[in-house]
């Protein structure tokens, strides 16, 4: 039997398609978040996007048209890589590659090179950074000191604080009937117990447990109070550069321990800098950070805000770098030791990361913390004044 035929609904005509504004090559290069030059067949930088730029710390002017010899060691593990695709390999790369100049210091970077594909010789070589495993690594380092400033700093109150409150009280006893010479001896007893109990209450502040009060901080107003009270002080004679980025977002974290964080920072870079020509540098800017868990949960944080605090000092002494942020810890004559300890602590219980980097010259401290977003709790005082945009 057959079957009935079947009429099938007129064709449509597609609808058309919206026009999209044409994308810029350029602004997606520089919107990349890693180093990216491009190399001629002579050897010479046909051109480099603004991370590279960062990277190098010279602008593009200063950069291209010159030879890559200029920027890197000819014997550098890269020169061989763009050789390697100049010999007609498409694409290589290599872990693990030191860059050390004395312009930008050592860099242990991932580097790929892959020809153009437009019939030159030309190269494009990508640096990226290895700073996941290191970062991980220093976080754990930093927490592990802090919490041992934490339990040192709670058997000191209960072992320390209560014996001297009685050896003080009982100096004052013998000091109502002692001769004027004895008075003396007294007197110091009173006095090196009260400089010990300080010490002590310094101390004290890393016993705190209570829960860490956050919300939405405007990192440059923070930045901006801090250069503030430095200059009005001890940083004087020092000349501040600011870099910063206008458009980042507000740090989820709590302001007044921000603002000491940096402050003892930025104190022990002044003092590190030298008496003529000190200089300090104060920058900001999003990367893609690492994602850490913040104590006390299973909840991970993006670290894309960092902050970095630069110095032209001589540099950290070799044999203390490991333990930098150890209490006890400092080259000052009349120091503690307790600044960067503290330092680590409040960067820890922000579930960020600090870092640093140093030589001749220029050391720098970078922090890496989490920002803000819409399914926080905005509800929490945190000092934000609206100076930046939110980003996913």
């Amino acid at each position: 039997m057959p079957r009935p035929a079947t009429s099938l609904p007129p064709r449509r005509s597609p609808r058309p398609m919206p026009r999209t504004p044409a994308t810029d090559p350029l602004a997606v290069l520089n919107a990349l978040p890693d180093p990216v030059l491009v190399v001629d067949g002579g050897g010479d930088i046909r051109f480099v996007n603004l991370e590279a730029q960062e990277f190098f710390d010279l602008g593009a002017s200063a950069m291209e048209g010159t030879p890559l010899e200029a920027l890197l060691p000819p014997d550098s593990p890269v020169m061989g890589l763009v050789e390697q695709v100049r010999r007609g390999s498409r694409s290589v790369s290599q872990d693990g590659v030191d860059i050390d100049t004395p312009r930008i210091g050592p860099h242990r970077v991932s580097v790929q090179v892959a020809a153009m594909g437009d019939g030159t010789d030309a190269v494009v070589v990508t640096l990226r950074e290895n700073a996941i495993a290191r970062k991980i690594a220093n976080t754990l380092t930093h927490r592990h000191a802090a919490r041992s400033v934490t339990a040192m700093a709670a058997m000191l109150a209960h072992e320390v604080k209560n014996p001297l409150s009685g050896i003080r009280g009982a100096a004052q006893l013998l000091e109502e009937n002692a001769s004027e010479q004895d008075r003396v001896l007294t007197r110091l007893i009173c006095d090196e117990a009260d400089r010990i109990v300080a010490l002590v209450n310094r101390m004290e502040v890393f016993s705190d447990k209570r829960p860490l009060e956050r919300g939405p901080v405007n990192i440059h107003t923070v930045l901006e109070h801090v250069r503030k009270v430095a200059q009005s002080g001890f940083a004087r004679s020092i000349r501040f550069v600011e870099r910063y980025d206008p458009s980042l977002p507000p740090v989820w974290g709590n302001r007044d321990q921000l603002v000491q964080v940096f402050l003892n920072l930025i104190k022990n870079a002044a003092e590190a800098a030298p008496e003529t020509g000190g200089e300090i540098v104060l920058s900001t800017a999003y990367q893609h950070g690492v994602r850490m868990a913040l104590p006390g949960g299973d909840k991970r944080v993006h670290l894309p805000l960092l902050v970095s605090v630069q110095d032209n000092g001589d540099g950290i002494p070799e044999d203390l770098r490991g333990h930098l942020f150890d209490a006890f810890v400092t080259t000052k004559v009349n120091g503690t030791g307790l600044g960067l300890a503290l330092v680590a602590k409040i960067i820890g219980d922000h579930g960020g990361v600090i870092e640093f980097d140093s030589q001749p010259r220029r050391t720098v401290f970078k922090v890496s913390l989490p920002m803000y977003d819409q399914s926080q709790d905005a509800g929490e005082s945190g000092g934000f004044n609206g100076g930046g945009r939110l980003r996913g």
